[in-house]
């Protein structure tokens, strides 16, 4: 007689609308939890594949690479877009040497490679590249759902069982009794499962999270911080600040010495050009004079001169 008590009740507890909506409401925020955490979990990973490919050093040679990669990337390309606008570029000049060769000189001797002027990971942070690409306040509110299911249910229940009273006589009285204990062991279960779901869902959640979230975000974090290095705003300005003095000094000091190169310049072409040519006219004009006196003086014409 125990036995098949015992089979109604189970029986009855796995039909018992309530604590299959507490079932089923408990499978499907698990299943969408996962299927968030998974999608994130291969995105991130993909990225992560993609940044280790890029040193520091290669970096601002292979940029045009990593721009196309980024912004044709749905899951980071908003993140990139604001991201590139902070980022400076370190630029050289070609200078011609002594011999004539090519030299590559910097023009900041603090920027080097890529970097940027505000913290990475303001922009790749885990609110842009994990809880923006699901519904992380839903995902937050499941426990808090599952909880609330089942005070109530277990209050709906006791309404229900209040309802089933019937003192009309002694046997019914008996019977809904009876009743009233079983509905009241159904709505008590209904809170147990309810907090038991809540609790096994926090867990997986927190498991799942840690595993196939943080972990490769961390990744992420680690090449993105590595690859492009964090200036501050202030550092930058001064340093260019520093640099465009040094260059208005070197043009100050270009222009007030251009009239003594100018003098030089000019003495050194005259000096190399004008002179040997005037040299050669009086030459010629003294070989010339000498002619005419040698020719006036074979036919007696010295008088001439």
């Amino acid at each position: 007689m125990s036995e098949h008590g015992a089979g109604l009740t189970f029986a009855h507890v796995i039909t018992d609308i309530p604590i299959d909506i507490v079932l089923v409401t408990f499978i499907a925020s698990i299943i969408y939890t996962i299927k968030s955490y998974l999608n994130v979990s291969q995105n991130l990973k993909k990225l992560n594949a993609f940044l280790s490919q890029f040193k520091k050093t290669d970096l601002s040679f292979r940029f045009r690479e990593i721009d196309e990669w980024m912004t044709a990337n749905h899951y980071v390309s908003h993140a990139w877009h604001e991201f590139k606008n902070t980022l400076v570029f370190s630029e050289s000049v070609a200078l011609k040497g002594q011999n004539d060769d090519l030299v590559y000189t910097d023009v900041s001797s603090t920027v080097r490679n890529v970097q940027t002027v505000v913290d990475p990971l303001y922009f790749f942070s885990d609110e842009a590249l994990i809880k923006s690409k699901f519904n992380h306040k839903l995902i937050e509110q499941f426990p808090t759902f599952l909880t609330g299911c089942g005070p109530l249910f277990t209050f709906m229940n006791i309404i229900v069982a209040f309802g089933q009273l019937n003192f009309e006589s002694a046997e019914t009285i008996l019977s809904s009794v009876a009743g009233l204990m079983a509905i009241m062991q159904i709505a008590a279960l209904v809170s147990v499962i309810a907090v038991a779901c809540s609790l096994i869902y926090i867990f997986i959640d927190k498991m799942s999270y840690s595993a196939w979230c943080l972990k490769p975000y961390g990744r992420s974090e680690e090449l993105i911080g590595n690859l492009f290095d964090y200036v501050s705003s202030e550092k930058f300005l001064f340093e260019l600040l520093k640099e465009t003095k040094i260059q208005n000094n070197s043009v100050s000091n270009l222009v007030s010495a251009m009239p003594v190169e100018f003098k030089a310049a000019l003495l050194s072409g005259i000096a190399g050009n004008v002179v040997p040519y005037l040299e050669n006219v009086i030459f010629g004009v003294n070989q010339l004079n000498k002619n005419i006196k040698e020719v006036a003086k074979s036919s007696g014409g010295d008088d001439f001169f």
